[in-house]
């Protein structure tokens, strides 16, 4: 029988941004609490929520201080304890966020290195090097712009692959690895089924921390080999968390973000002895075209079969603009986006959906600067405006101060047209992006796909993909013209008229 988390529908919450239960702008356990009856009738089997641990705010909670506590922002564990018995209650499983690449520049432990100084046993938890002519150790950079070292009052520097107040652990030190194997079992201990691995593929980095040279800039959301990510001996630090998720009841587990350079790379982050899933981003990635698609269908399902794992599908999560605006924007993105959103969860394995995309809504683009909170924007000189556009609070309700995401307005502005995409405005509303969502849930936990054949009277047609996923027929019209299809609709992104399935659309069919 195949475990729950193979063929699951998984809601990334992120906490900021989904609902806010007291009022103060900001999303929180209350709020998601709140909701839960919203995402069991959506139908999701599933929530992921982002990092809602103790944390000064700098990168949106990914700057942990505290891996065992709720920030006071969000609840308390109490609070937390509460969304887990909420959502279990409703059948739904919880995963949560394990940041294990870097810690806040507040956590306990880099304030101690800090103080201890050159040499000390406190800095040998992360990676701290002395100046080299007045220079940093390497020439590595941050993902978010500027150089990966910030130099101490003491004169040495410290590794930061993200911002400065994210210092990296060293993970070749046995006290680091000892504390994420008690940080995994203090969640597991409180019921939580999984976790999301963020940068899953940079804990390790190559011996001598070697210089790459200047023409290789770091990257994490792209493909470039590097000494700082995917460097092999990552794969020993997850079989040992294997061993952990495989101790405790109820099939446990864990995905791991891992951009690396190839479907083969990522592949063996799920071998049997390792991690249970690695986030597919290359139909992320791919434009909407179908022989982009097939491309990197048939190439994940070929790779995740050759270890056994389930292939896993995602179009939009809160570090990548929102793929209504990547398709296109508008009338053009939204029919893309539908389309795309059937395709992706008639596929078999697993699919991740991104809070608001089941609303059809698209990348907020004009957020005023002085409200940009993400680090991207300040390291980067205010030239990249980074990912705040894609956390924009939800719209609940068609009206208020901030459409029911809570009785305040938010803590980035809503769009004011943004009513008219709420749940209030959706809900019962048919051929509604919201109500396309939660047929196809309902359709998929009827006729689970279990496979993948494409169907050959379509293999000629250059803008349609057609296939069999062993519970029914999927046909996604990437073209400019309608095309002709038979049988029972079950669901479709636009209405299929006397047989004719119109441009940019997909259909279900019995």
């Amino acid at each position: 029988m195949p475990k729950w988390w193979q063929d699951a529908v998984i809601y990334q919450v992120y906490p900021r941004s989904f609902a806010d239960g007291d009022g103060d702008g900001m999303g929180d356990m209350a709020g998601i609490r709140s909701r839960i009856p919203y995402l069991a009738a959506l139908g999701v089997d599933a929530i992921w929520m982002s990092p809602f641990y103790t944390s000064p705010q700098r990168d949106g909670g990914y700057d942990v201080a505290d891996f065992r506590d709720v920030d006071p922002l969000f609840g308390d564990l109490a609070s937390f304890d509460a969304v887990v018995a909420a959502a279990h209650e409703a059948g739904i499983k919880v995963i949560v966020d394990i940041v294990p690449n870097h810690s806040s520049s507040e956590h306990a432990w880099f304030r101690a290195a800090l103080a201890a100084g050159p040499g000390s046993p406190e800095r040998e938890r992360y990676h701290f090097r002395d100046d080299v002519d007045g220079n940093p150790p390497n020439d590595w950079r941050s993902v978010f712009g500027g150089p990966a070292w910030t130099r101490t009052e003491d004169g040495q520097w410290y590794l930061h692959l993200f911002d400065s107040s994210q210092p990296d652990f060293n993970w070749d030190h046995p006290e680091v690895r000892s504390e994420f194997h008690d940080v995994l079992t203090f969640w597991l201990d409180r019921g939580v089924d999984g976790f999301r691995v963020d940068v899953a593929h940079g804990l390790i980095k190559e011996p001598g921390l070697p210089s790459v040279g200047e023409s290789l800039d770091i990257e994490m959301l792209g493909t470039t080999r590097s000494p700082y990510f995917d460097v092999d001996q990552v794969h020993d630090v997850y079989r040992e968390w294997r061993r952990i998720l495989d101790s405790y009841p109820g099939d446990r587990m864990a995905v791991a973000e891992a951009w690396v350079e190839s479907p083969e790379r990522r592949v063996r982050y799920v071998r049997p002895d390792e991690l249970h899933q690695a986030f597919n981003f290359d139909l992320l990635l791919a434009d909407f075209d179908a022989g982009d698609y097939r491309k990197v269908i048939d190439a994940e399902i070929a790779t995740a079969a050759s270890v056994g794992s389930p292939p896993t599908w995602v179009l939009s999560n809160h570090d990548r603009h929102r793929h209504v605006t990547r398709y296109g924007d508008g009338e053009t993105g939204l029919a893309r986006a539908r389309a795309a959103s059937l395709a992706m969860l008639a596929l078999p394995g697993s699919a991740y959906v991104y809070q608001g995309e089941e609303l059809g809504l698209p990348e907020v683009l004009d957020l005023p600067e002085e409200l940009l909170q993400d680090p991207t924007w300040h390291r980067s000189g205010h030239t990249d405006r980074g990912r705040d556009g894609c956390r924009v609070p939800l719209p609940w309700e068609a009206t208020g101060p901030s459409f029911g995401f809570g009785s305040a307005p938010g803590w980035l502005p809503q769009p004011a047209d943004w009513g008219t995409l709420s749940v209030q405005a959706q809900d019962g509303v048919p051929g509604s992006t919201l109500e396309m969502y939660r047929a196809a849930l309902r359709v998929r936990r009827e006729r689970t796909p279990r496979g993948l054949t494409w169907l050959p009277e379509r293999e000629a047609t250059a803008d349609v993909l057609a296939f069999d996923n062993g519970a029914l027929r999927c046909v996604v019209n990437f073209g400019a013209t309608p095309v002709e299809v038979s049988g029972e609709v079950l669901v479709s992104s636009a209405p299929v008229v006397d047989g004719m399935l119109p441009a940019t659309a997909t259909v279900w069919l019995a």
